[in-house]
């Protein structure tokens, strides 16, 4: 009887093992990782119809997640689009309308995201997380600007709009040939390496080190911006292209193996499906300055255009997100901050004060709505626009207005307002209205008719 009452009770004891190995543990706080490009054309990626550059790393993170086609930044030029991104508020809202000028300015120690404004990592670094900024940073070289004062627990990178790529010497009269820093500390004997593969190893430096913890990784390559330069064995990979493309394309190639890097270390630590991974460009590409395509779209960077707002835009976070999924609907950088948040549970009061959603429940499929009824762009040249479902009416900086049906003309090439006039005057009233709401320019920025070309 006690042989039998004891067989009974290692049984028992050995179901209930069983049962919790079956019974999933559960899981932590996803990570968060956003991927900005700089100056890339809506066109130069293989998941937006590419030919002539191969973007294999790229396209395999768009097949394990959702192509958002409509995929909009706030600004068409540098420094006030990552504004929108991390904050995850329209820079119009409190007057941060261009890019802050170079050190070389007669105000450069005013210049930089407003410390009223709450970045994305310092949220996210109040609920557990590990935060690491990598690249390039453009709001504010003040010490009180410093992204290790705006969330970033780990900073490399450097503080201005662009960066030399390889075998440059150090000069601190030039931005672009600043030190590199890591947190606020010179970094000697980077110069000698492709800086887009120093950032790349940064990236999986950082992931390796905090893999047991939930981190945002916010890894913000200075490619393809100016100046063009790219090493030999790049270069050789594009035999067929010449002048600016060929070197433009080497360097996107180069983003495209840093991605890939970045995703193979998530899967050799078996991170793949605990990470949220956004890709997209900071603006449309300057399709002279860099020879970026932004086609089918018109336009380019620093034009409310859409080859100037509309980027490359793709969110992975497999066995959530969809796979191979290409969503139309108009969704916008100011998103990625509600849907990190949300993820990670931070749903709070701040959130409020944010203008974008969490688009998961949309990507899934959820919701059938539209994630927004409306977006809006104000541009320090007084050209602005507002889109709201197919219609896109614009303003250009003479005043010169023009109504697009974007679902039947992505080219912009048909103008409408003749056609639908009150279409027009619904969406300018609409803007007018939004923009009611806006701070007026920040002292600092000059009011020069024009962005500065160093973002």
């Amino acid at each position: 009887m006690r042989r039998a009452k004891l067989l009974t009770g290692l049984v028992l004891l050995n179901l209930a093992a069983s049962a919790m190995a079956q019974t999933p543990v559960q899981s932590r706080k996803p990570n968060v990782i956003v991927i900005v490009t700089d100056d890339q054309g809506y066109g130069d990626v293989g998941f937006n119809g590419c030919k002539d550059i191969p973007t294999p790393n790229l396209d395999a993170l768009a097949r394990s997640g959702t192509i958002c086609t409509s995929g909009y930044v706030t600004f068409p030029v540098c420094s006030p689009s990552r504004v929108g991104l991390l904050t995850g508020r329209h820079g119009a809202r409190f007057g941060y309308d261009t890019n802050p000028d170079s050190p070389q300015s007669p105000n450069p120690h005013a210049m930089g995201l407003p410390l009223s404004e709450r970045t994305l990592p310092e949220v996210l670094q109040k609920v557990g997380y590990q935060t690491g900024g990598i690249g390039k940073w453009h709001l504010g070289v003040q010490p009180h600007f410093h992204p290790n004062q705006r969330g970033f627990g780990e900073f490399f990178g450097f503080l201005g709009g662009g960066h030399q790529y390889l075998n440059w010497v150090e000069n601190p009269n030039n931005p672009y040939q600043w030190a590199l820093l890591r947190n606020s500390t010179p970094v000697p004997g980077v110069e000698k390496r492709y800086l887009t593969e120093v950032l790349t190893d940064e990236a999986t430096a950082f992931v390796e080190r905090h893999q047991k913890e939930p981190f945002f990784l916010y890894l913000a390559y200075n490619a393809p911006h100016e100046p063009l330069q790219a090493p030999e064995s790049y270069l050789a990979r594009f035999p067929n292209l010449t002048g600016k493309r060929k070197t433009y394309a080497a360097m996107v190639s180069a983003v495209d193996d840093g991605v890939g890097k970045l995703t193979a270390k998530l899967k050799e630590l078996g991170l793949t499906n605990d990470t949220l991974v956004v890709y997209i460009s900071d603006n449309g590409g300057p399709i002279n300055a860099n020879a970026s395509r932004n086609l089918p779209l018109r336009g380019e960077k620093s034009q409310v255009l859409e080859g100037g707002i509309r980027v490359p835009f793709v969110l992975s976070y497999p066995g959530t997100i969809p796979a191979g999924k290409r969503y139309d609907q108009p969704v916008s950088t100011l998103d990625i901050q509600p849907t990190a948040l949300a993820l990670a549970g931070k749903e709070t009061q701040h959130m409020a004060s944010m203008e974008g959603v969490n688009l998961i429940p949309f990507l899934r499929g959820e919701s059938k709505e539209a994630p927004h009824e409306r977006l809006y762009w104000r541009h320090i040249n007084a050209s602005w626009a507002v889109r709201e479902g197919a219609y896109k009416l614009m303003s250009d900086a003479k005043g010169v207005q023009s109504l697009f049906d974007l679902t039947q003309d992505i080219g912009e090439k048909n103008n409408l307002l003749a056609q639908k006039p009150d279409v027009a005057k619904r969406l300018q009233r609409a803007w007018e209205t939004w923009n009611a709401s806006n701070a007026g320019r920040i002292p600092w920025a000059p009011n020069t008719g024009g962005l500065k070309s160093d973002g």
